[in-house]
């Protein structure tokens, strides 16, 4: 199985849904970790350009953990917009990696990268298996079932699935302590400790489904997209 998950910034998927990822890889998938936004923005200190590029390194680190490949950025923080260039990179990304399964964010997210990344990714899925439409690679045939992942705490997102990961809560956490340019810039800019708001919410999601920890999923449920059977591990 070949499993594509998409953030917004280099850190969101470790925040929302690494623990799925890492079940996936122990179970024999494929994991590619695509963040759309170079995470350029996110200091106070560090100036644009070196803060892109460590946090480039920070995502593939993580992304080595899972043996997973990093794809991405397309564009800056705040500068990511549904327009047919990006649109078109976005379709490059889903036709190279061929998924069986898509994660991305929920559209009822907090910021707009978040619900950009989202509307993106759900429309780029259906057009990469469009022959007629043509971009650097070729059309991939499968609309492939799609998951949005939970919101940053969790608000106003209600799961239809759930993932126990009580069994890779270290690997989650030792992913998402690769992202260390995060961890100042987070408990200055929004006053949170993200390992701790990570546990919280795994916490709280696995208490609503009768385990220790746990990552909340929706299937994007529409025409094409829905399968027979369970997709998430």
């Amino acid at each position: 199985m070949r499993i594509l998950a998409v953030g917004a910034h280099p850190d969101d998927l470790e925040i929302l849904c690494a623990g799925t990822l890492a079940k996936f890889k122990k179970d024999g998938a494929k994991i590619f970790m695509a963040h759309l936004c170079n995470g350029n923005k996110g200091h106070f200190e560090i100036p644009a350009v070196p803060l892109a590029r460590m946090r480039d390194k920070e995502a593939r680190n993580s992304a080595r953990i899972l043996e997973a490949e990093c794809l991405g950025p397309v564009a800056a923080d705040l500068e990511l917009y549904r327009n047919k260039p990006t649109m078109d990179k976005v379709i490059d990304i889903v036709r190279k990696t061929k998924p069986d399964l898509i994660i991305t964010h929920s559209p009822d997210d907090y910021m707009c990268d978040h619900t950009v990344t989202s509307q993106l990714v759900v429309d780029a899925s259906f057009m990469a298996s469009l022959p007629n439409y043509k971009t650097k690679r070729s059309n991939y045939v499968s609309v492939t079932p799609l998951y949005f992942m939970d919101t940053v705490n969790g608000i106003n997102f209600q799961p239809t699935e759930y993932v126990d990961i009580t069994e890779f809560m270290e690997i989650k956490e030792r992913m998402l302590l690769c992202h260390i340019s995060q961890a100042k810039w987070l408990k200055e800019h929004d006053h949170l400790d993200y390992v701790e708001l990570m546990r919280k919410v795994a916490s709280f999601r696995g208490l609503q489904c009768g385990v220790e920890f746990a990552e909340g999923f929706r299937l994007h449920y529409v025409s094409g997209r829905i399968k027979p059977a369970r997709l998430l591990p």
